[in-house]
């Protein structure tokens, strides 16, 4: 079986909910400091995401039973949405971690549940490399498993591969010899692995979300997780993942409502036709901050009922369990899209031109969302949660809703 390098450091396990959620507000100020800058600059954020993972908060849903905090998935969205407040490549680095995490729950024999989560407890980062290019559809997979003599390899190209320029293990879903998936756990160190930083969205600019490249890529069959399997039964898998979606948006768009409120205190001039002294009396803008706190509001009381949906299914999975958590996550994930992008836009409304001025780093906001955002489609949100409620039809096992 292989083995990576453990962090030279000691990571604090933590114990609970409250500590998580402690912990995240805590260090949330530090990951915010030059955000702008590294945004403007893409500077990959390794010192960053260095004191975000020893802070422990990677290993939160690791369960219980084998030594982790096991936190509710009220917490999880919580730790991930303050994070991404602060930056939201940040923010969205940990995801297919966490997603990882899950399916080796699901889906990982006893023996590898006690290596992989003793080794993310340790500090071990994982990646991912899911998505290809060129492919019929964003499902489709190409790269491949086979087996040479006693060894496994993998051969394949993969995309938008977040977190893997930073990891220990990169998750890959390969197709093995039979053309069932099965999500292997590589160590990023291995030979005829190659992760290219060629990342070029315009927002989420320093997630790293790249390509990599698997070239005869031996891997052992103990790092081999079944994963085409979570979804022929029902499972929580997908939802898990759009629950962290969800989060990654929502605190996007605290962050620019939060921007929005000090610019406008702060240096936002009155229109004249107001006949106010203050930006911030102005009825329009009033109304108008009304309008984006309601829907903030609305987006982070939905993900936090999201959260305790996702909780009900892991503790009791079965086709009802997963479909309302997967309708309750579709519904988290449709409003955090239309806030964030709402909240991106309208602060330059409110805030008026000086806002624009490169310095402030505010056009971020709507480049993150924007990008986002785009992971899957949110009018596919709107019609699995209309058929679910009028046509009493479950939405898909597959973990696009």
């Amino acid at each position: 079986m292989s083995h990576v390098s453990l962090p030279h450091h000691d990571v604090p396990v933590i114990a609970d909910d409250a500590q998580a959620l402690a912990i995240a507000e805590q260090i949330a100020g530090a990951l915010q400091q030059d955000s702008i800058l590294r945004d403007r600059e893409r500077r990959l954020p390794h010192a960053e995401l260095e004191l975000f993972s020893r802070s422990g908060l990677w290993g939160i849903s690791v369960p219980k039973a084998y030594g982790g905090a096991g936190v509710s998935n009220v917490t999880l969205a919580k730790v991930i949405a303050r994070i991404a407040q602060a930056d939201s490549s940040l923010g969205q680095i940990p995801q297919n971690h966490f997603y990882a995490l899950e399916v080796l729950r699901v889906n990982g024999s006893e023996a590898q549940k006690q290596r992989l989560y003793a080794e993310v407890l340790a500090g071990v980062r994982f990646g991912n490399a899911l998505a290809e290019l060129g492919t019929k559809t964003a499902h489709d997979r190409t790269t491949r498993l086979t087996r040479d003599g006693e060894q496994l390899r993998i051969n394949g190209r993969k995309f938008y591969a977040t977190g893997a320029i930073y990891a220990q293990r990169i998750p890959t879903s390969v197709g093995d010899e039979s053309g069932v998936q099965q999500l292997a756990f590589v160590p990023a160190d291995s030979a005829g692995l190659k992760v290219i930083d060629d990342w070029s969205g315009f927002g989420q600019r320093t997630t790293g979300s790249g390509s990599v490249v698997f070239d005869n890529v031996p891997v052992d069959a103990d790092d081999v997780v079944p994963f085409q399997s979570a979804f022929e039964r029902p499972t929580p898998v997908g939802p898990l993942a759009q629950i962290l979606h969800a989060a990654i948006d929502t605190g996007i768009a605290r962050a620019a409502y939060e921007d929005a409120l000090h610019f406008v205190r702060t240096r936002t001039r009155p229109w004249i036709d107001s006949g106010n002294d203050k930006a911030s009396e102005d009825p329009l803008t009033l109304k108008s901050f009304g309008h984006l706190a309601i829907r903030l509001h609305a987006a982070e009381a939905l993900l936090e009922r999201a959260g305790e949906f996702l909780d009900r299914a892991q503790a009791e999975p079965n086709a009802e369990s997963v479909a309302a958590a997967s309708i309750a996550v579709a519904e988290a994930r449709a409003i955090s899209t239309e806030i964030s992008l709402a909240a991106g836009s309208t602060l330059f409304e409110l805030a008026g031109s000086q806002a624009t001025l490169a310095e402030h780093g505010l056009d971020r906001h709507w480049r993150n969302a924007r990008t986002h955002t785009l992971h899957d489609p949110v009018r596919w949100k709107y019609h699995a949660i209309g058929n679910y409620y009028l046509n009493e039809q479950n939405p898909p096992l597959r973990g696009t809703i």
